[in-house]
């Protein structure tokens, strides 16, 4: 489309030009004209991965949480528990903090969000409610608490995850990683998350600093059974375990997968994207490379977990830092990463993103 000189309305740019990101992005959202990239914020509107319960402790409060989202610009916002908890004795709130404490999956944030989305009914932030107990090492079980947060909430729960396949950051805290043969036995859940076009978030750590591929193999087999689900690989694989892989062979190892599953998702959430790889000299241009490669297979997300201990602050920082990625975009995966589309379209809404406007 021809480009409408600077943002067609002036009077709108200048109200987002001092109101900040928030101004801007709101108004961007609605679809009205296009998208200035050189004047308005490169912060994505979506936060597909954001954590509104803690692994234990207090958390910031559901309409505080929201005022963030509200406050930074974004729009849309996926409400993910957490689905392990620490015991409600325990002293802690994060999981790091005390090895050997069990850590293990968990109805109770579902509940928890659930109880909270009814409550506080919210017009101007979309939330999309997930699934975040499930315990991939016991497929029998996950069945059983679909039906129950089914009963409770009809149609309320549009995603599911963030789920550990394998999660090395748990493993002192009673984490059991699922195995091949678990995988197979997911076909009854999967099966319905394919019949309601849910999509599903996977943690599945792709090795370590002394064997970067170690698990790779696990991640493998659930997109060579599942190709048809909709599947988001949190973190495109990396962790703080792996923090010296060559951008190179992760790349490669992504464009075979997105290439061969076309439902396989990348999740750029958790700032060790930025800290540990995109921010270093070179790097950031072969992942922007990727993702423009495959525009429409990859979702923003921040992966803030709010406990109490944190504040706006924080988020806002955190929401900057998972965006720089954004700067190094074209056109066509910052609209369809920064501005939304991909989260739309995965989760079925009749929405589109402002296109961006022509230099």
């Amino acid at each position: 489309m021809s480009r409408k000189a600077a943002v067609t309305a002036t009077t709108w740019l200048a109200a987002a030009v001092v109101l900040g990101p928030a101004a801007g992005s709101a108004a961007s959202a609605t679809g009205q004209d296009c998208y200035d990239r050189r004047t308005e914020p490169y912060t994505s509107v979506v936060d597909a991965h954001l954590h509104f319960r803690p692994f234990g402790g207090e958390a910031v409060p559901f309409r505080e949480l929201v005022g963030y989202l509200k406050r930074t610009g974004v729009r849309h916002a996926g409400v993910f528990g957490i689905g392990q908890r620490l015991p409600v004795d325990s002293p802690c709130t994060y999981y790091l903090d005390c090895p050997g404490t069990p850590v293990l999956p968990s109805l109770k944030n579902d509940f928890v969000n659930a109880e909270n989305v009814v409550e506080h009914k919210q017009d101007d932030v979309d939330l999309a409610l997930s699934m975040t107990y499930p315990d991939l090492a016991e497929p029998e079980t996950v069945m059983d608490g679909m039906r129950l947060l089914d009963k409770e909430f009809p149609g309320m729960f549009q995603w599911m995850g963030e789920v550990n396949l394998i999660k090395q950051a748990l493993l002192p805290n009673h984490h059991e990683p699922a195995d091949e043969e678990d995988i197979e036995d997911w076909e009854p859940f999967m099966e319905k998350l394919r019949r309601r076009g849910m999509p599903l978030t996977i943690h599945s750590d792709l090795g370590n600093d002394r064997e970067p591929t170690r698990y790779l193999h696990l991640m493998e087999r659930v997109l060579e059974l599942y190709p048809h689900n909709k599947i988001i690989w949190a973190h495109m694989g990396l962790s703080k375990e792996l923090s010296t892989m060559d951008p190179d062979a992760h790349i490669a190892i992504l464009e075979r997968l997105l290439d061969r599953y076309p439902n396989l998702t990348l999740d750029l959430s958790w700032r060790v994207l930025e800290d540990m790889y995109f921010s270093k000299p070179g790097v950031r241009e072969k992942y922007a490379a990727l993702l423009d490669a495959y525009p429409e297979q990859a979702v923003p997300g921040t992966d803030f977990v709010a406990s109490r201990k944190k504040d706006f602050g924080v988020y806002k920082e955190e929401l900057e830092v998972t965006s720089r990625i954004n700067k190094a975009l074209g056109d066509e995966a910052f609209r369809r990463i920064a501005l939304g589309q991909n989260y739309f379209d995965l989760l079925g809404i009749k929405k589109r993103a402002p296109e961006v406007c022509e230099v």
